[in-house]
């Protein structure tokens, strides 16, 4: 990842490089503002920092590519917390990109402590967010921080996502406005995810993608992503790559720093 770094950021523009009007404005009031503080982040940090000292234990059922960090399935939530957990920064990210957007109805692939998730849920404690993950306990774990931080709008779907994803869409009578992938980082099943979902966007629908750079694969994965008719703009973060699918935006990719 080190050199896919180095070459991300020779690449990376700002708002200089970006000639769409709906990019700029998103970029420079949502991608690169600054987050003024709120009882949201207050509580969903204190949270974080509980976890971070935990050295509670769990077992781990994972069905996607593991971890890099961590092969043993007995893990500590510190550990967790630490190496599965996205940073505050892009927590904070995707909860002004729902608040953007106002999506209705949200998926997220990959549960995990169920951090990312509550940024989804305060910023918009109204819509629908259907939260996929693969290991009871730690599904369990979240649901306890999912009630505990007052999140009511979250239904978490436990069991291996090749079988709930496709068998959850087709009683969807919504369409996806919002969607995260953060599950199994491998190429066939990361397309596949993105194949099934989208029967159901429509044209403000918003994907991201976790960890685009973590493995071959997974850039692979993401070159497949950008290269479909259906996409229309992307923007690529580095950790994560954002997808829209406007048809009044011309055909663009577009690398920037964040």
């Amino acid at each position: 990842m080190i050199a896919a770094y180095l070459k991300y950021l020779f690449r990376a523009g700002n708002e200089h490089s970006i000639h769409s009007p709906f990019l700029f404005d998103l970029y420079t009031q949502v991608i690169r503002a600054k987050s003024e503080s709120n009882s949201a982040y207050s509580s969903i940090k204190s949270l974080r920092e509980k976890l971070l000292r935990s050295d509670e234990k769990i077992q781990i059922l994972d069905f996607g590519a593991g971890s890099r960090v961590n092969k043993s399935n007995t893990r500590k939530i510190r550990t967790i917390a630490r190496n599965a957990e996205k940073p505050e920064k892009f927590g904070k990210l995707f909860y002004r990109l729902v608040q953007r957007f106002q999506p209705e109805t949200m998926l997220e692939l990959g549960t995990s402590l169920g951090l990312t998730t509550l940024y989804l849920s305060k910023a918009k404690g109204d819509a629908r967010i259907l939260s996929f993950e693969g290991c009871p306990q730690t599904a369990k774990k979240a649901g306890h921080h999912f009630a505990d931080l007052n999140a009511r709008n979250i239904e978490i779907i436990v069991g291996n996502i090749d079988h709930t994803l496709p068998e959850s869409l087709e009683t969807l009578s919504s369409p996806v406005d919002f969607a995260y992938f953060d599950a199994n980082h491998r190429f066939e099943p990361t397309v596949r995810y993105f194949e099934q979902c989208l029967p159901l966007i429509k044209n403000e629908s918003v994907f991201i993608f976790d960890d685009i750079y973590w493995s071959k694969e997974m850039t692979a994965a993401w070159e497949h992503i950008k290269a479909h008719p259906r996409v229309t703009l992307t923007v690529d973060l580095f950790w994560i790559g954002l997808v829209f699918f406007r048809t009044e935006q011309v055909k663009e990719d577009f690398v920037l720093r964040f």
